[in-house]
């Protein structure tokens, strides 16, 4: 899973970047500071993991992974190539789904490119430059499949009217997500990498005060969960200052301050749980004296399928999964009291897997 955080410039996106990767990427109060991505890979927190690997006395543990890309603030008329514009845009293209940081406070300390927060304009100035340069590739795309659909092809009929149904869509100034589509034609837009079709969670930087003291009575807030409703998309209020505390931290102590804050979890979990309801996906785990692993696949994935992202010998010889919820396993104690109680099943070609399966795969190639 690959999240790009975006945002105007100064508005806490490195600083967040820094709290949830502690890579160190360069922080700084002026525009354009980030101009080349910075990348950090962070592992996924899972107990359930940590757990595993204490029951089965693991030589390895391997939690999944977020790769985040801290990329260059963007600025009015980036789909026409101002500022980074073209860089931004090409960047964003990559990820899996958008971590968009939007301020939500004041401080004459911190210079706002604009002259203030305004969370409002802030989010319409990214969608609208997402849109634009969205716009400009449905249209191009529209007259590509016109003049291909004229030999018969069926295809590109389909793809021509798709496009044109987005362009216009696009010219109202709405984004592609949100826009009803049959399987076929969310595949072809897939295919076309729409900038504004990325879900999109938007993180609402707020200031130390008004984070502790309640940030469902900001104004600032309430604006961009409004907004976040109206699209469908995730709102996660958070302090990235405050975040970046957390993390300089030893680990040791970092719960003890979560709890002088009345903070139940960090920035990074809670972030981690909203990108991967956004995105629709679970985790499902392998566990031995080897390695205890989390496997992250889309929900709705079969057993099969789930087996062919450990190896692909996996999948083409399946002959069934040993299963056992996490849940019931932790009660248990251990895999042979769950067997004994009957809460080990055996899963064929047809089973969905369920987010926290301990799993064993049996095949034969």
């Amino acid at each position: 899973m690959k999240l790009g955080i975006v945002g105007l410039p100064n508005v806490g996106k490195s600083t967040l970047f820094n709290a949830i990767t502690q890579a160190g990427a360069e922080v700084a109060n002026y525009p354009f500071c980030t101009i080349e991505p910075n990348v950090g890979i962070v592992p996924v927190p899972d107990a359930r993991i940590d757990w595993l690997s204490q029951l089965y006395a693991t030589k390895k543990r391997t939690p999944a992974v977020i790769e985040f890309v801290d990329i260059a603030g963007l600025v009015a008329g980036a789909s026409r190539g101002e500022g980074l514009g073209n860089k931004f845009l090409s960047h964003i293209r990559s990820v899996d789904a958008i971590v968009h940081v939007v301020r939500a406070f004041d401080d004459d300390d911190i210079i706002h490119t604009l002259g203030g927060a305004d969370p409002k304009r802030d989010i319409e100035i990214i969608n609208l430059e997402l849109i634009l340069a969205d716009l400009e590739s449905a249209q191009r795309r529209a007259d590509k499949s016109r003049k291909a659909a004229k030999s018969g092809d069926k295809k590109e009929t389909l793809a021509a009217e798709l496009f044109e149904r987005i362009a216009e869509r696009l010219g109202e100034e709405k984004p592609v997500r949100g826009l009803e589509m049959t399987d076929e034609e969310r595949e072809i837009a897939r295919q076309a990498e729409f900038l504004s079709a990325k879900p999109v969670i938007y993180c609402a930087n707020l200031d130390e005060n008004t984070f502790s003291a309640g940030y469902e009575k900001s104004e600032y807030y309430k604006t961009i969960a409004y907004i976040a409703a109206a699209e469908g998309a995730e709102v996660l209020p958070i302090c990235a200052k405050t975040e970046l505390e957390i993390a300089e931290l030893p680990e040791d102590e970092r719960g003890l301050f979560l709890e002088e804050l009345g903070i139940t979890e960090s920035g990074l979990d809670r972030l981690v749980k909203s990108s991967y309801s956004l995105l629709g996906l679970i985790s499902f785990l392998t566990a031995g004296a080897d390695e205890c692993r989390a496997w992250t696949i889309v929900r709705g994935t079969r057993a099969p399928q789930a087996a062919g992202k450990i190896h692909s010998d996996f999948e083409r010889g399946f002959i069934r999964a040993e299963i056992v919820a996490f849940s019931d396993l932790h009660s248990c104690g251990t895999q042979a009291s769950a067997k004994e109680k009957g809460l080990v099943r055996s899963e064929g070609k047809e089973y969905v897997m369920q987010d926290g399966d301990v799993t064993l795969f049996r095949f034969n190639v």
